[in-house]
């Protein structure tokens, strides 16, 4: 096809790269259909209206501006590849043009599953410290090496949020036979009860659990809302396991949880990345740590670039994208989550 034939698409996937999305062979793909336009994502307005009037997509979650967006009348799509949908665009603007605004975050589900998981089960069976222990020469055999450990088989097992990674953690949980509750507030009970688990309140889910895992989005209405009383309802010695965005607890009232003894807690995600050297969570015993690693495999990166073709593709024939997750008019202007400065 010859290059001005090609539709155009602007790519500006900070803090992602082109490289770090696609494959060797995909990458090639992406370029012998289009033609592409690499910018920083605060210059997509000054590319001038001969490239902005021809753009047919946008790889990333660039600020755009309404102005901006008049001067590209043949967009059909902005393909966020950071996962969490920004508050930096109008929707309202986007979605009464008929743009799809989708989001490739499915990609992260599984592995962030899998290392919720492995939390619980550390938490659970004491092995990071152990290891620790055994370095050091002053390791329990034994018996006397699991006076706290327990089961995570038949345990009580709370999720708060069922989006795709509660979908994707109740999964690698199935065969531990847990007896599992669920609160999302945005998700209808028959849902919940189709995927094996049992709708419940916060209440329910903070008091009747041994582990709860935390995977809900940041929004408008729940930043901070679990705090100081919700960590004091749940079972002494329960485990909170931290794996979506740090703001969705009040992180000074979990670690004075922790510093008491009631809980235990691991987390994924902290309230700023990359975390002071002298933040007090490094240090604080019965907490722990991962550096916002848990989805960050390139395997996960390289099927971002998979199914932003796959979409593309199936945009290009009129249909519509069926990969990657349709932002919702109803919810996308009440997500609050931070965008990632680190992949």
């Amino acid at each position: 096809m010859p290059e001005t034939q090609r539709p155009l698409v602007i790519c500006a996937p900070e803090p992602r790269t082109l490289d770090l999305i696609f494959t060797p062979a995909a990458l090639d793909a992406l370029k012998a259909k289009y033609r592409i336009i690499e910018a920083e994502e605060g210059a997509i307005a000054s590319l001038g209206d001969e490239i902005l009037g021809q753009a047919r997509y946008i790889i990333g979650q660039p600020p755009l501006s309404a102005e901006t967006l008049a001067r590209m009348p043949q967009l059909r799509c902005i393909l966020n590849v950071e996962s969490n949908l920004i508050n930096n665009m109008p929707y309202e603007v986007l979605f009464a043009r008929g743009i799809h605004v989708v989001t490739t975050g499915q990609v992260f589900a599984e592995p962030v599953a899998e290392m919720g998981l492995a939390m619980a089960l550390n938490i659970a069976r004491g092995i990071v410290d152990a290891d620790v222990d055994f370095r050091k020469g002053r390791e329990l055999w034994g018996g006397e090496g699991n006076a706290g450990a327990r089961l995570l088989s038949g345990a009580d097992v709370g999720i708060i949020g069922f989006g795709d990674l509660g979908k994707a953690l109740n999964r690698v949980l199935s065969g531990f036979r847990t007896h599992t509750r669920v609160y999302d507030p945005w998700m209808p009970a028959s849902i919940l009860i189709d995927n094996g688990v049992k709708p419940s309140s916060l209440e329910e889910v903070l008091t009747q659990s041994d582990f709860i895992f935390v995977v809900a989005a940041v929004t408008s209405e729940n930043q901070h809302f679990l705090g100081a009383d919700a960590f004091a309802s749940m079972r002494p010695g329960a485990a909170f396991i931290l794996l979506s965005r740090a703001n969705v607890v009040d992180f000074d009232a979990l670690m004075a949880a922790v510093a008491s003894g009631h809980i235990v807690a691991a987390s994924d995600v902290y309230p700023d990345e990359p975390l002071p050297l002298d933040h007090p969570v490094r240090s604080l015993k019965g907490f722990l740590r991962s550096a916002h690693r848990a989805g960050a495999l390139d395997s996960a990166f390289k099927k971002m670039g998979d199914m932003v073709l796959e979409d593309m593709d199936l945009m290009d024939r009129n249909l519509p994208p069926m990969r990657c997750k349709r932002a919702e008019r109803e919810t996308v202007s009440r997500m609050r989550s931070k965008p990632v400065s680190v992949n």
